[in-house]
């Protein structure tokens, strides 16, 4: 749990200097609080003033994330990833949003990506099973849904058949 203190002590040293890069770090610790709205508001103050830093796009990524607006979360990480590919935190915090939007083939993708990197890491190990298995689930609806379609495909060419068989007995009758 983050220490007040040290945050009273960064907020301080932010409003005595704006220009202070500090702001990414008060925005992290407001994150690890759950205090997402200041760490957005953080962030993004900070941001102006400061576009290019990394760090700081990652925290806003990912308190968005934490905030429930994915996406918002997942174009503040695509921004980060455009820049920094091999980062793994963009990556996880992007496979999070990507699952809470319903994409998770994209999710497994970003998730796979970070676990390359960050080799024996078994909280992505975890979510890549998880994805796997969601993934795999969907699959197995989608295969079942084309079998359906199929069957009532069939079905419907039958009775369309039939029909025409009776009309072709009738013009002989």
């Amino acid at each position: 749990m983050p220490d007040q203190s040290r945050i009273d002590d960064l907020r301080l040293r932010v409003e005595r200097d704006p220009g202070s890069i500090a702001f990414a770090q008060l925005a992290e610790e407001y994150r690890r609080a759950g205090q997402f709205a200041e760490a957005v508001q953080t962030c993004r103050a900070g941001l102006a003033i400061h576009p290019e830093y990394i760090s700081a796009r990652v925290t806003l990524g990912r308190a968005l994330l934490a905030s429930g607006r994915l996406e918002g979360a997942s174009a503040e990480l695509r921004l980060v990833l455009a820049q920094t590919p091999d980062n793994v935190a963009a990556l996880r915090a992007l496979a999070d949003a990507c699952r809470g939007l319903g994409r998770p083939q994209e999710a497994l993708t970003h998730a796979r990506a970070a676990l390359h990197l960050a080799a024996d890491d078994p909280a992505a190990e975890r979510l890549i099973m998880d994805l796997e298995h969601v993934v795999a689930a969907a699959d197995r609806r989608a295969q079942e849904a084309s079998r359906r379609r199929a069957a009532d495909t069939v079905a419907s060419l039958e009775r369309w058949l039939e029909a025409i068989d009776a009309l072709r007995a009738q013009r002989h009758a």
